[in-house]
């Protein structure tokens, strides 16, 4: 068998990642004849089909399934020995960085990094993308040079704490729950209530929150993450838990009210940014992540809570 030929191999991550062959032709801005040879010459060099049709779509062969993770760590090694220098200027630098991050950490994150990067690297580049449908698997960072999630996830690499946040209840500001003088864990499931998923099996702090107390919510809407949540409540009769900063953030242009938790009931969640060990001395990462500590270093002071005057209570 010939060595494949290494400019094959963004093409193969692609498909592998991507399983259709227009899709992986726009993502690299290729033309579909182009990105159809590529494949057929993989399929050649593997003596495999790779993708097979299933219905409408394409799904991997048992082989390709077991090349993915592979082909990841490669494109990984590649793009640290292209990318690594003796040093790394800020100032002059015209990176573009990748950093995966759930829509919650990204709204949060994005001002005071972008204020960051104006004053010290005006070229630099950082782009979000979201972490649906990521495991935190070290092959996935072949793909980003940072990921900013959740700690307790048992996701792989290294890492470092960034912010600590707790969970509040949001409502809008005319909802009858507020009317009341006390507020305890019992008035609160007892109203319809907007969630956000995560995908199957995933529980947030607040889930467990509930799980732990043994009550169950009346769940009246579910979303994708916590971002619109608070949005989602403005004007209904739900409630939602979000994240305190999040729910700071929303007060600006939402007409909400932020309920409390006393400290028998806090739902802390505690954001950290993650790595691939191989880059920890690589001095352009090393610049990023500090970049995004110190952006995360002004959060608390940035969104503070105006909170209503009951709190929740166990009982």
């Amino acid at each position: 068998m010939k060595n494949l030929d290494l400019n094959l191999l963004p093409q193969l991550q692609v498909l592998l990642e991507l399983r259709n062959v227009s899709r992986a032709a726009e993502r690299l801005q290729l033309s579909q004849p182009a990105t159809s040879a590529a494949m057929a010459r993989l399929r050649r060099h593997f003596d495999d089909e790779l993708l097979v049709r299933n219905g409408r779509s394409y799904e991997l062969t048992v082989f390709a399934q077991s090349l993915v993770p592979l082909v990841d760590e490669a494109m990984l090694h590649i793009q640290r020995a292209t990318r690594v220098r003796s040093g790394f200027d800020p100032t002059t630098s015209e990176r573009e960085f990748v950093i995966a991050a759930s829509d919650y950490a990204a709204a949060l994150i994005v001002g005071p990094l972008r204020g960051i990067l104006q004053q010290e690297a005006p070229r630099v580049t950082v782009d979000f993308v979201p972490t649906s449908g990521l495991q935190g698997s070290l092959a996935e960072y072949s793909r980003m040079d940072l990921l900013v999630g959740p700690m307790g996830y048992k996701m792989q690499g290294a890492t470092k704490q960034l912010f600590r946040d707790s969970f509040v209840a949001v409502a809008d500001a005319g909802n009858p729950l507020l009317e009341q003088p006390r507020l305890t864990l019992e008035d609160l499931v007892g109203v319809p209530h907007a969630v956000g998923y995560f995908g199957e099996g995933i529980s947030t702090p607040a889930d467990k929150l509930f799980e732990s107390r043994g009550v169950r919510r009346r769940v009246a809407a579910v979303v994708a993450g916590f971002l619109s949540l608070p949005l989602l409540v403005e004007g209904s009769d739900l409630v939602a838990l979000v994240p305190r900063m999040l729910a700071s953030r929303a007060q600006r242009g939402a007409n909400i009210e932020v309920l409390e938790f006393s400290a028998e009931l806090e739902a802390a969640l505690v954001e950290a940014m993650y790595w691939h060990p191989s880059r920890t001395e690589d001095p352009a990462s090393v610049w990023l992540r500090s970049v995004v500590q110190r952006a995360c270093s002004q959060l608390h002071e940035i969104f503070p809570v105006t909170a209503h005057p009951v709190s929740i209570t166990a009982a």
